[in-house]
Order: structure tokens, then sequence, then C-alpha cells
């Protein structure tokens, strides 16, 4: 069964919007939740764009299933992130400019930092994941670095899909095959095999058809249908595709 981590960031980009306390991020993870979401996921970036700390307090306190704390290799958010603990932080490049997460984080370049913050977040007892481009190099590096989760940047594929919007297609099918392919590595080394980025409700199902894919992690499409549906539904629909796609 593949599961569904819902990322709740944009609510609170539209709260901050306003600088304001509605829409509540806090609430639509309760939601999510109610919805049949098996975790939720959120991005606590050093910008605070979006997510701040007390949403992440009252998270910890309020939410039923797993967090998924995504963050980069920064010694104040990590030594945040340890007394949240959560169940998995996932490290994520993160520059300024860019709008969303551009690209996979670069653990080949940086094995000596990471080993050293797997091991802090070890030493907690919370898992950690890195959130890769599907590249050999990147995955062998994680391994060595001792993570216990990769989740493959699906950033490429989910362009290639929206543009083409058939996944017989070359590149469509390219992209796809590349994920798979990083998957299966992922699974040789002993590795956790996640994915996320740019999934939505067209193309999500040739991910989660992929072989030992154990969770998704999906947050823009998601709300942006909730403004529409509401976010139970919207995470329902969701859940749906994936398990139909899981078999």
């Amino acid at each position: 069964m593949v599961e569904l981590g819902v990322n709740i960031d944009h609510v609170a980009t539209v709260r901050q919007a306003r600088r304001g306390v509605e829409p509540d991020p806090v609430w639509a993870a309760v939601q999510a939740e109610l919805g049949g979401a098996d975790g939720i996921t959120f991005h606590l970036r050093e910008d605070r764009r979006h997510m701040q700390d007390h949403d992440i307090e009252r998270l910890k306190g309020v939410v039923q299933g797993p967090l998924n704390f995504e963050l980069a290799a920064v010694d104040a958010i990590i030594n945040f992130a340890c007394s949240i603990k959560p169940a998995m932080a996932m490290l994520v490049p993160e520059r300024r400019a860019e709008v969303t997460t551009e690209g996979g984080l670069d653990v080949a370049g940086q094995k000596s930092r990471m080993r050293d913050v797997v091991s802090q977040f070890s030493s907690h007892g919370i898992r950690t994941s890195a959130f890769i481009d599907a590249d050999a190099k990147q995955i062998e590096a994680a391994s060595e670095c001792g993570f216990e989760v990769c989740e493959v940047h699906t950033g490429p594929y989910a362009i290639a899909f929206n543009a083409l919007h058939d996944v017989t297609l070359p590149e469509v099918s390219r992209q796809l095959q590349r994920v798979a392919e990083a998957g299966q590595l992922i699974q040789a080394a002993g590795m956790q095999f996640n994915a996320g980025h740019g999934l939505n409700y067209r193309n999500v199902q040739p991910i989660a058809a992929l072989p030992g894919v154990s969770e998704l992690h999906i947050g823009h499409s998601i709300v942006s249908r909730a403004i529409f549906d509401g976010m139970r539904s919207a995470v329902r629909e969701m859940k749906r595709l994936i398990n139909e796609a899981a078999g």
C-alpha cells in the first residue's frame, strides 16, 4: 500500500499573505487526516515564508499520524526539529530566491555534513530522508551517509507529463523510467523509496504504480483542489487515485 503524506505549506502561504490567523494550517492538517492522509508534511524554511515555529509546535500536539519535517541543513532549524521529534526529518536544498524547492539535495557534495546531521537526528530517534534527484551518485551517497529514506524529486516527470498529457510519449516515459530506476537503486541499497514534487490528480497514478514506492508527499495540488472541494474531499480523492494505481 502506498501512503499519502499531505503537505500543508500552502495553506500557511495563504495565511501569510495577510499575516493573520486564517486559514490555519494546523486545522488543515486535521481535515487532511479526516480525509485519509497517512501523514502530514511541512517545510519550515529559514525565511519563514509560510510555516511558522508555533505552527509546528501546535501540529505536534494535534496531529495523530506521523509528521514529516522538511528542512535545510541549518543548525537552528535542526535543533528545533530535534526538540519537536517528528517521525521523519527530510533534508532539502533551500535558496531564498526560489519560489519552491527547485531540485534535489547534493548529498554527494557534502557527505561529511550530511553524516553529522543524520547522526544528530538518529541520536534523537528521528528517521532521516534525503530529497534527491533521480541520480545514482546521490543515492549511493545517501546510503553512505546513513539516510534511511530517499525521496525522489518527481518535478521533471511532472513537468513533462503536464506539458504532453500522455505517459506513453517518449519524454514523459523517459522521466518516469528515471524515477523507477532510482527507486530500484534506493531499495537495493536498503533504503525506503518515497517520491514527491509536482504530483497532481492527473499525473500521480504512474508514480503510485511504481514497484516498491512507499510514500508520496503531495501538497500544492491538494490545497488547490481543497479551495473548491474542501480539504477532506480533496485528500480522499487523491488517496483513491493512489490506491487504485497501487492495486
